[in-house]
């Protein structure tokens, strides 16, 4: 294990060298919340592959693929579907507004200010976000070192602080690449390899691993329909409306980078969908009786993979978790900082400081607010990280809370003119009543509160919009200008808010 230990120094001591190099890019507030807004195709497909596929899609997938086989790839394959939807749909949409939280984006679209809702159930979505790969990596430094739980969050949540508060989106981009560089390798070139060639060895080549696993394994469909519809539902759709998501795509140098960089994404996720079940599957003949199908991917890494290849495969695992983990924690400072002060400010009647424009940058706002915000969070995300003990239940309630409080009057926003911000305030209000309510009447793990909150959340914002009036031509006006603008022009343009101005 002495390989593997220097192995994960090297890594973690990179990570941190990689953020110290970002921060020297990190000049203005655009450099610090969406890298200047400039990353090209490679950068951003990696870093969205990075943020989206954490200790769930990892840990999680393998854990589903012993458990259910072929068809433990539906969580992880709904995520990538979720970003193929996006990046065909709404990339492009989302560039060319300019916005920086899913709450401006509101704000254009409707008029006034629509941010303590929105910015609320955003704050709360990705705070837990954050919890969650916490607690992920933490299990990760437990393995390794034997060290408790508590001590795996202070020192992996340490790392992600440092290298997120030194340079903001830019370190956190940087890192994401290497780190994606490291799942791939770890993942696809080490551990499905040897994981398939040792269960095929142990069961006598793959006709001797399905008769061993059985026909219901190799079935798409073991894990349930009504399952695979609430993996769409709760995921696909989540992943279209996050602020850790959006804060990615606005990152792209041009619309056409957010498109591509984004299906190629996509399509990269929909192979670790199918790599985590395979490898969950030789795990099932290795270790076919576990008492946590989590244990999977700690006991092939510890197990089935020699010192070195051991330690690249464990650097991969806590890459896919810290990137997560590292986004989640900015759009939490961000939807913080852009949506939720703002409006405190409203409410007690103190006025913003006035922005500066030089060189196209804001200046007036200084970063060291953001790199306090993020200091403050980092640190009430692990004495969270300490207390919590059903994550996965806490991950479905701000998922559940996101979709379907805030999903209509986004998608709404995007495609249907007629929707008013009347409409969009109350489908909100309605959505996470519904949703909160139902959890109470049929429990937090139901499929149930998902689906009535989205239809109260419907119903309300079509017919509040339609017995309303229409949003204020001059504001529909700038939300077309902004949409109509061609790629370049798009990336040109500088879009500043009320609050920059």
């Amino acid at each position: 294990m002495v390989l593997d230990y220097i192995i994960i120094a090297a890594y973690l001591a990179g990570i941190l060298g990689v953020g110290y190099w970002g921060m020297k890019r990190s000049k203005s507030k655009s450099d610090y919340l969406v890298a200047g807004r400039r990353l090209g195709g490679f950068m951003y497909s990696g870093a969205m592959s990075a943020i989206v596929l954490g200790g769930a899609s990892t840990v999680g997938g393998i854990g589903l693929g012993w458990q259910y086989g072929l068809s433990g790839a539906w969580l992880v394959t709904c995520i990538g579907l979720g970003i193929l939807v996006l990046s065909a749909f709404l990339a492009k949409r989302i560039v060319k507004l300019k916005v920086t939280t899913v709450t401006e984006m509101l704000d254009l679209r409707y008029g006034g200010s629509n941010g303590l809702i929105s910015g609320i159930v955003m704050f709360l979505y990705t705070l837990m976000l954050t919890v969650t790969s916490t607690l992920a990596y933490a299990t990760i430094f437990h393995v390794l070192f034997g060290i408790s739980n508590v001590w795996g969050v202070v020192i992996g949540g340490s790392i992600v602080a440092v290298y997120s508060i030194m340079g903001g989106m830019w370190s956190i981009t940087m890192t994401d690449v290497v780190q994606f560089v490291i799942k791939t390798v770890g993942m696809f070139f080490m551990l499905l390899p040897i994981a398939l060639m040792t269960a095929s060895d142990e069961a006598g080549g793959w006709s001797g691993i399905r008769e061993r696993l059985g026909d219901s394994f190799f079935s798409p469909w073991s894990i349930g329909g009504m399952t695979i519809i609430t993996y769409v539902i709760v995921y696909t759709l989540g992943l279209l409306i996050g602020q850790d998501i959006w804060q990615r795509v606005v990152t792209a140098r041009t619309p056409r980078v957010a498109k591509w960089g984004g299906l190629a994404s996509g399509a990269y996720c929909l192979l670790y969908a199918l790599a985590g079940a395979l490898i969950g599957m030789a795990a099932r003949v290795l270790f076919p009786e576990l008492d946590n199908r989590d244990d999977a991917f700690g006991l092939m890494a510890q197990e089935m993979l020699p010192p070195g290849v051991r330690g690249i495969v464990l650097a991969a695992a806590l890459s896919a978790m810290m990137s997560t983990a590292s986004g989640a924690l900015i759009a939490s400072a961000t939807v913080f900082t852009t949506d939720l002060m703002p409006a405190v400010r409203r409410v007690l009647g103190i006025r913003p400081k006035q922005a500066k424009i030089e060189d196209g940058h804001v200046s007036g706002d200084s970063l060291v607010s953001y790199r306090v915000t993020i200091f403050i969070l980092a640190g009430v995300t692990m004495f969270i990280s300490t207390l919590v003990s059903d994550v996965v239940a806490a991950l479905t309630i701000a998922y559940d809370i996101l979709v379907g409080g805030l999903l209509v009057a986004i998608v709404g926003g995007l495609f249907w003119k007629r929707g008013t911000r009347a409409g969009a305030l109350a489908s909100m209000l309605v959505g996470t009543i519904t949703v909160v309510i139902s959890m109470f009447v049929w429990g937090i793990l139901a499929n149930e509160p998902i689906y009535f909150s989205l239809l109260a959340s419907l119903v309300t914002y079509i017919v509040v919009s339609l017995c309303t009036k229409p949003v204020a031509p001059q504001v529909l006006d700038e939300w077309t200008h902004r949409l109509s603008l061609d790629d370049r022009t798009a990336v040109n343009d500088v879009v500043y808010t009320d609050e920059q101005r």
